[in-house]
Order: C-alpha cells, then sequence, then structure tokens
C-alpha cells in the first residue's frame, strides 16, 4: 500500500494549473493508494459543481457544496486511475477560498466522518480546525481500514494550542480505534523539538511510520520561510503519517521536492509504502 500526505497551498501557488498537472504525472507515475490532502481550497464565488460531475465523491458533510476549481475535483480530472473522494471545508482560506481537507482513495469508501478538533467552530477564523476520515478496504487486503486526514495549529498558538486540539483529536478517533487506522497530515508541530507536541503523540502510543521504516531520508517537509514559520531558516519535520498499530513501513520519502518529483506547494510530501 501506497500512501501520500501534501499539503497543497491551493490557489496559492504561481503557475498553480501547471502545478496541479505536476502533481497530476507524480500521482499517475507512482499510483498511490491513499492520497491526503490539506489547504484544499475552492472559491468562495464560484458556481456549484453538478452531480454528474461527481460520479465518485461521497459527501461527509451534507450541506458542503463542491464548486468549480475545487482544487481537489481539478486535480481528479487529471488523474489516469478513477479515485474515490470526499472533502470538507474548515475555515476562510486566504480571505477568497473555502479552505478544507481531502481524501483521494483508489478503492471505493465505504464510511466517512468529519469532526472539529478546535474548541473555537468560527468559518472567519484560520484557527477552526477538523478531521476527515474514510474507510475502505486497500487493494490487496481483507480489512477494513480508516485513513484520516489533519492540519493542526501550533504547539504555543495563544487561542488554540495544538494540545487541546490533540485531546479532542483523541477523542474524535476513539469509536474508530478498534480497526487498523492511520492519522496523517500537517502537524505543525516539529519533531526535533522535545516536550512539544511531537513527543505529546508519540506518548499517546502513535506510530510515526518514519521513525519505524526499513529506509528513509532526513523526512524535513519545510525547508523556508513560510506561512505559520515566518522566520524559519531550517528544515523542519511537521508533516506526518501515524498508525495506531506498531507497523513497519517499507519506506518513507520525502517527494515532491524538486529531487523526487517536482516542487508544486510551499510544503513537500510525504510518501510511505508498506
Amino acid at each position: 500500500m501506497k500512501i501520500l500526505t501534501l499539503n497543497v497551498h491551493a490557489w496559492a501557488e504561481e503557475n498553480q494549473r501547471y502545478k496541479i498537472s505536476q502533481l497530476a504525472d507524480f500521482i499517475n507515475t507512482h499510483q498511490f493508494d491513499i492520497i491526503s490532502m490539506q489547504e484544499v481550497n475552492q472559491p468562495i464565488q464560484e458556481t456549484a459543481l453538478t452531480q454528474e460531475e461527481l460520479q465518485t465523491y461521497t459527501a461527509t458533510e451534507a450541506d458542503v457544496t463542491i464548486k468549480k476549481d475545487n482544487y481537489a475535483h481539478v486535480l481528479l480530472q487529471q488523474l489516469t486511475e478513477t479515485y474515490y473522494w470526499t472533502w470538507i471545508p474548515t475555515h476562510i482560506g486566504f480571505r477568497t477560498y473555502d479552505e478544507g481537507l481531502a481524501i483521494l482513495s483508489r478503492t471505493p469508501i465505504t464510511r466517512t466522518f468529519g469532526e472539529y478538533v478546535s474548541h473555537m467552530r468560527d468559518y472567519d477564523n484560520y484557527r477552526t480546525r477538523k478531521i476527515v476520515g474514510i474507510e475502505t478496504t486497500p487493494e490487496g487486503d481483507s480489512t477494513s481500514t480508516w485513513f484520516v486526514n489533519g492540519h493542526y495549529n501550533w504547539w504555543d498558538d495563544a487561542q488554540e494550542p495544538f494540545k487541546g486540539q490533540w485531546d479532542l483529536t483523541e477523542r474524535v478517533l476513539a469509536p474508530y480505534m478498534h480497526q487498523p487506522l492511520y492519522l496523517m497530515g500537517d502537524f505543525n508541530n516539529v519533531a526535533e523539538i522535545r516536550g512539544q507536541g511531537y513527543d505529546y503523540m508519540v506518548e499517546h502510543g502513535w506510530n510515526d511510520l518514519y521513525t519505524t521504516a526499513r529506509q528513509k531520508d532526513d523526512g524535513a517537509t519545510v525547508v523556508k520561510a513560510i506561512a505559520g514559520w515566518a522566520n524559519n531558516e531550517q528544515p523542519l519535520r511537521i508533516d506526518y503519517i501515524f498508525s495506531n498499530r506498531p507497523i513497519q513501513a517499507q519506506t518513507s520519502n520525502v517527494v515532491l521536492n524538486g529531487k523526487n518529483g517536482p516542487v508544486v506547494s510551499d510544503h513537500f510530501g510525504v510518501a510511505v509504502e508498506i
């Protein structure tokens, strides 16, 4: 099984449509089973897509409207394999977009959920956060598995610190923990900083597939100053794929970094093969 997670920084990139085509080519080459994407934006003022245009889409929240130029939908049009998918909005992004989370799966989606993991519920505030999960049975497997995608706040955020969001996450995930579960995304907590978010997750029993992988690289997914890390001057490992069971991945590699695939976002991606 191949999993990709990427903060796509949707519609905030120069040459955005070209970069979507580059990402599509990369996915077509590697044929990931699960693709988890954060900052998946759609223009607020755009028109809605029709049901005919959304045949492989599964609605997680009943009142969500998928609009023209939803980043995930645009990407899907360029993929050679059929992917089943869902998307939920979390908050207003860059003042003009519904910013959300998407998961794509090569196998049909059997169940989904979307839940707040922030105490804040203000759609106009970027600190409002959710997670989205899909249940599917990966190709070649007989076990129904949950794949969950999140984009979290920083450890020391004054209004919505990471610790509280992680505590809510564990409450939300509790009903699903009897099944295999993978949690992935942009966690905005640096692996190398002791006593903060990364340690807090690992102390709660989560298995970082990077640390247990038989083959891996340095793991850094942010290497410059970006939004939320305005003064950054060093490589940061803040994008992760966790499992709720002690699984050892064959490989964990940083991708879409200019060496292993083109740069398509202000984050690099993480690809794991299990």
